[in-house]
């Protein structure tokens, strides 16, 4: 116990074990002079495994006895740290998906230099996701949330083609606009409300004065736009195929699902400080609404349109971005709970579809022809993985996250979000359909299965059958999913 704040070590221990992974890999390429890369990438996935098994104890505590540390004393007595199981749930779930993406990359084969340089960054980037879902004072959430993004541009860089570091270029244009967004939106948070937490009396208060709601409002608006960038939401989206498709799929792998995980578990820090501001009635509703309908419709419209499986990914990502939102439409904690249980079944579908085409080395959809006959294992996880992400059956979790994404708004009276999210639904059907029906197929289309060392990728196959396993699991257990997410 400090005079000043209360420490709680194993309430911070999901996010120090990624960090104690950064030490323990620079300290051991040190040692080994620089030649630690072929252990570097085995190591940091350990630590980020038992990162997640640490989080899964706030996942098992009460709603009503969340886990905090970095309280302050009384009389205020306000804890900037706080994880109860839907935080912790999307902790555990950022450090699973940052430890699958950290394998699609050992199948990679980095170079032995290269490996330590990757584990590090991924490390670091996942430390900044751990902490953002848990941090409720402005000043962490704002560098927890650049820790997570910043070395994710290295990442992008690091394969080193022209394509990437034009990828990675875009994404940090695109961050430094986010962060300075960020900036200024927790600068006039403070200003209307007083309060440098997000805090629900806080807010609920400003917004009764009309000078300070104006205020609040923009705010809102400008958070949302700066986690916009993060998200991949429409009009923040530009970067996102383009970094998908230029790095390696590991790397996608970890844009796609820790990144996202981590960009709305710091979304849901914002919306739960508005939930008792009126409902639908609010113009933060409006701020929220517009930008989930355009990403819904966008997104979906140009995935039909799509023949590179990276590049359909990444438009879908930019799609079930603005199914996140959906939900938050309504201002509520049911919304809040519909939009975490929503990204972490989409991060699953996602982590499944990713390791599949690293096992295949598919860069087409057509190379993909037949694969569920060819490579059951490999056809089946990817089959369920994209009915998930459809809502079809077998995929039930994905029917049933979207059928709490859109009670949300429709319970609110949020009418036209749940209107576009219907359409959203049928469309995104065909999307994915479209590449279900190329499986099944007919065909002996070649796959990249039959090029020099594809059929090695191991780590990949773990991936592929682990995220499987937890997408069927869920489907038949859907109430496990949501009630980690509660």
């Amino acid at each position: 116990m400090s005079a000043l704040v209360s420490v709680d070590w194993l309430v911070l221990a999901p996010a120090l074990a990624p960090a104690a992974g950064v030490v323990l890999v620079l300290a051991g390429d040190a040692l080994a002079g620089g030649r630690a890369g072929r252990w570097a990438l085995p190591l940091a996935a350990v630590t980020l495994v038992v990162g997640a098994g640490l989080a899964l104890r706030g996942t098992v505590a009460g709603a009503d006895a969340p886990l905090r540390t970095l309280c302050l004393p009384a009389p205020d007595g306000a804890c900037l740290w706080t994880a109860g199981p839907r935080t912790s749930t999307l902790q555990a779930a950022v450090l699973l998906a940052a430890a699958a993406g950290l394998a699609l990359l050992h199948d990679g084969r980095p170079r032995p230099r290269d490996g330590a340089v990757t584990a590090t960054l991924l490390l670091a980037a996942t430390t900044g996701g751990v902490a953002v879902a848990a941090a409720r004072d402005l000043g962490t959430w704002l560098v927890a949330l650049e820790l997570a993004t910043v070395p994710a541009v290295a990442l992008v860089a690091l394969r080193g083609s022209r394509p990437a570091v034009h990828g990675a270029l875009s994404l940090l244009v695109t961050s430094l606009a986010s962060f300075a967004l960020l900036v200024l939106g927790a600068a006039l948070w403070l200003t209307a409300t007083g309060d440098a937490a997000f805090s629900r009396p806080s807010a609920a208060a400003a917004w009764a004065v009309p000078e300070q709601r104006a205020v609040l409002l923009l705010a809102v608006t400008v958070l949302v736009a700066g986690l916009g960038f993060k998200l991949s939401l429409v009009p923040f989206h530009a970067w996102t195929p383009q970094a998908y498709a230029t790095t390696d799929l590991g790397t996608a792998l970890f844009l796609a699902t820790a990144s996202k995980l981590s960009a709305v578990a710091a979304l849901l820090v914002v919306a739960g400080a508005l939930v008792d501001l009126g409902g639908a009635t609010t113009p933060v509703v409006l701020v929220l609404g517009l930008p989930a309908v355009a990403s819904l419709l966008l997104g979906t419209v140009v995935a039909l349109r799509q023949d590179d499986p990276v590049r359909l990914l990444a438009w879908s990502t930019i799609a079930q971005a603005g199914w996140v939102l959906v939900p938050l439409t309504a201002l509520s904690d049911a919304g809040a709970r519909a939009a975490a249980a929503y990204v972490l079944a989409y991060a699953a579908a996602s982590a499944v579809a990713f390791a599949v085409l690293s096992r295949t080395g598919a860069r087409t959809l057509e190379a993909t022809r037949g694969l569920l006959r060819r490579e059951p294992l490999a056809g089946g996880a990817l089959l369920i993985a994209l009915l998930v992400l459809a809502g079809l059956p077998p995929g039930v979790i994905g029917l049933v996250t979207k059928i709490l994404a859109l009670s949300a708004p429709v319970t609110a009276g949020v009418w036209p979000v749940a209107l576009a999210g219907v359409l959203a639904v049928v469309l995104g059907i065909a999307v994915y359909l479209r590449w279900v029906a190329v499986l099944l197929g007919a065909g002996t289309t070649p796959t990249a299965l039959e090029e020099p060392g594809t059929g090695r990728r191991r780590s990949s196959v773990v991936v592929l059958v682990l995220g499987g396993v937890v997408l069927v699991v869920t489907s038949a257990l859907p109430h496990v999913l949501l009630a980690s997410a509660s």
